[in-house]
Formats: C-alpha cells, structure tokens, sequence
C-alpha cells in the first residue's frame, strides 16, 4: 500500500479563461472543482492504477473537501480539525500557461499537528510506501516534514519515503537530512536551487540543451547526504534522475498541454509505484516522465490512468560518464 500525507489540503478550482488580464474582468471558459493538494493527487494516481492507496489530511467532519474527495473515489481519512479546506484557485490559458492562487489554509493547533503524526505513523507500519507533500499549514514549523520523517524511519525502518514540498519546509529539511534523509527527494529544478543555491532557471535551461552536469552534481549533493534518489522534474525538459550509483534524463512525449496543475504530482506517483514494483532506476524514471507527461494533456488536475500513459515514447538515457546511451524499456 501507498500512503500519503497531505497536511494542508485544498479544492482546486480552475478556470479555463481565453487570456489573464491584470485589473480587468476575465470570464471563464469552463470551470472545474476537485480535491486537491499534493498528497491527494498522488493518492488518486495510485487508486486509478488499481494499486493499495490511502491519503491521510486534516479535514472537519461537515468539510465540503469530503465531498470532493468522495466524488473522485479516493481512499481517504480524514484528521478532524476545526478549521475549513482552503480553496486554491487555477487560471488556465489556451496555450496551457497556468497562474496559480493560492490560499494560505486552516491552521492547526498543536493537538492537531499530533493527531496528523499519529495517524500517518498507524498507517505506515502496513505500507509499503508513504509520501508527504505539499506545504504546511499556517501553525506548522518549517521542520515539520523533518521531524515526520524521523519518526517514519524510526516506527519503518524498510519504509520508501518519498517528500515532494518547497520553500522553508523544503529548505528545513535540507539543513536536517544527515538525520533526516528521505527515501526519495522530488524537486522541479528550482527546488533543487533551493537546496543547493543554484540558479533554476540555469538547471531548467541547460536540460533543455541537453546538458545536465550542473544537475546531476546538485542532485549528488543531496545524495551523498542520505537521499537514496533524487527525482528532478524539469517541465516540458522531461526529468532527470540521481542516484548514487548512476544518473539518468528522460524526455516526454510529443504531447499538447491544456494544464500543468498535478502533472508534478502525477509524475511523483509513476515513480513511487514503479519504486514499490521493484523496477529498475531508469525504468522508474520513465514511468515518472509518462505520468507527468499525461497529466498535462489533461484539463484541470488531470490525474492520468495507466491507459493513458505514453510509454513508448517516453525515453531514457543514461548519463553516466556524461555520455547519452539510449536505456530500452523493461519489456525489451
């Protein structure tokens, strides 16, 4: 089973408008409401595979977010909070630019915050993996996903332990992950500036030329502090894995994109499904780059099924000893 921990969820509303203009009325095209934040997309990739799935995330008994959650056929359960779900909000362009607002959520109360850590820790003892992701709620210190982490390792030592978040939590984790080391690491390639003081748009722009040693020696950082593996998504670049015993880049498909909202979510679950599978490295890699690539040909926060993976054309090379060799799928 996969278990995620979403601790401040949200219902992602998103509106499909012609173009954004600042200080103007802009009418939506199409609109959509559904469960969101990133534990729960991840959760929803799972179930949609036929896989063991649980999301865990603080919610109130009367929340519309249950509701959400109940139309999309999540696994849930839910924390009880006094607080509301907060609402992030999507604006989507034709040509698939997204501008995102997004609430700051409900905050939680110490007692809160231990009822989370407990709940997460019951769950994971019959899992095969847990991820946690997303930001924290207003309440929450920077380390939380630190301490969530020790305490997981503790109880599961044979846990795989994945966290996707960024900014000061991601940031807190780093300063911590000589005690502290997940499993696996996914940031897009200006997290991993975050971590590393890189600069983003420099990793993003290179992949893009094909070139990812700056990637790769960032990524390494983090590896030879205690990070098995370390997933960089890179955008319409595809993504780049870093291990300690090899590093791969995976470019997407031919697709046309209509929304990035979960299409990092998406990607982060191919990739943890493949890990539990017992896949190899790159394999898992280009299972991450399929889910992802899927996720953005869909509208909303497109969560993709396995039928609509394009796996084929999804591919992987190695970059060990900074030489491309085209990797063959699994199956070959």
């Amino acid at each position: 089973m996969i278990i995620t921990l979403t601790p401040n969820p949200s219902i992602d509303a998103t509106l499909n408008v012609d173009a954004v203009a600042r200080g103007e009325v802009v009418r939506a095209t199409d609109a959509r409401r559904e469960a969101g934040g990133k534990g729960i997309n991840v959760a929803n990739a799972v179930a949609l595979a036929g896989k063991d799935a649980l999301a865990i995330a603080p919610c109130g008994p009367r929340d519309p977010f249950i509701s959400a959650v109940e139309r999309a056929r999540i696994p849930f359960e839910p924390v009880p909070i006094q607080g509301n779900v907060r609402t992030n909000t999507a604006l989507t362009e034709p040509d698939g630019t997204t501008t995102k607002i997004n609430e700051r959520g409900a905050e939680l109360s110490g007692e809160e915050q231990r009822g989370v850590e407990k709940q997460l820790l019951d769950h994971a003892r019959n899992a095969d993996a847990a991820v946690l992701a997303g930001s924290l709620p207003p309440g929450a210190a920077p380390d939380w996903y630190a301490e969530l982490v020790a305490s997981l390792r503790k109880a599961s030592p044979d846990l795989v332990i994945a966290v996707d978040t960024s900014d000061a939590p991601l940031q807190a984790l780093g300063r911590k992950l000589d005690g502290a080391a997940p499993t696996i690491m996914k940031p897009n390639s200006f997290e991993l500036a975050q971590l590393t003081g890189a600069d983003g748009h420099e990793l993003e722009a290179a992949a893009e030329r094909g070139e990812y040693d700056a990637i790769i020696a960032a990524a390494r950082a983090l590896v030879e502090r205690g990070v098995q593996e370390v997933l960089v998504t890179l955008g319409g670049a595809g993504a780049c894995l870093v291990t300690a015993n090899g590093a791969w880049s995976a470019s997407a498909p031919p697709i046309t994109v209509r929304s990035t909202v979960g299409a990092g979510d998406s990607s982060l679950a191919g990739y943890v499904m493949a890990r539990v599978e017992g896949l190899e490295p790159a394999d898992c890699l280009r299972r991450a780059v399929a889910y992802g690539s899927a996720a953005a040909s869909m509208p909303g926060t497109g969560i993709p099924s396995p039928s609509d993976l394009d796996v084929e054309r999804t591919k992987v090379f190695s970059l060990s000893n900074s030489i491309n060799t085209p990797y063959p799928l699994a199956t070959e």
